[in-house]
């Protein structure tokens, strides 16, 4: 890793294939994306190379922050990257989805392109990337069998 790379990692009690699931349906992904106290509005999600991922996200301070995100790599239930657009906050973003013990892990790396922008959002994007694991987990407990 580099000082441009910002990573965070989780263990989940479910298969990887259901990990990615929760990814990969936009029904789903609505319900747990984002730091606590966020909703989504998903506008456009194509899960294919060269797709487009529009939503909006809903912060507890009621503004709306637009997001607009473009898919690359797109191997199921083991890789998907995207292209975060906006004019702050560049990045490539790599989701692996890896078998672990009974369950599987969930990794996020995100690769800025300003490394000092990086460095400046380091402790609030690993701050939010927990909370955002924690509303997975939560959304994973309310809809699925554990192994």
């Amino acid at each position: 890793m580099s000082d441009q790379d910002i990573h965070s990692s989780r263990a989940f009690p479910v298969s990887r294939e259901r990990l990615y699931d929760a990814f990969a349906d936009p029904a789903q992904v609505a319900l747990w994306w984002g730091p606590a106290g966020f909703t989504n509005t998903i506008h456009e999600f194509d899960l294919r190379p060269g797709g487009h991922w529009r939503f909006t996200m809903h912060g507890p301070d009621g503004k709306a922050y637009e997001q607009d995100k473009t898919f690359g790599e797109i191997i199921p239930a083991e890789k998907v990257t995207f292209r975060h657009h906006a004019p702050v906050h560049g990045f490539l973003m790599e989701l692996s989805f890896h078998d672990e013990g009974a369950g599987s892990r969930f990794d996020w790396l995100m690769r800025f392109d300003d490394p000092g922008e990086a460095e400046t959002l380091r402790n609030f994007i690993s701050k939010a990337n927990e909370e955002n694991f924690d509303r997975l987990q939560s959304h994973l407990n309310l809809h699925s069998q554990p192994l």
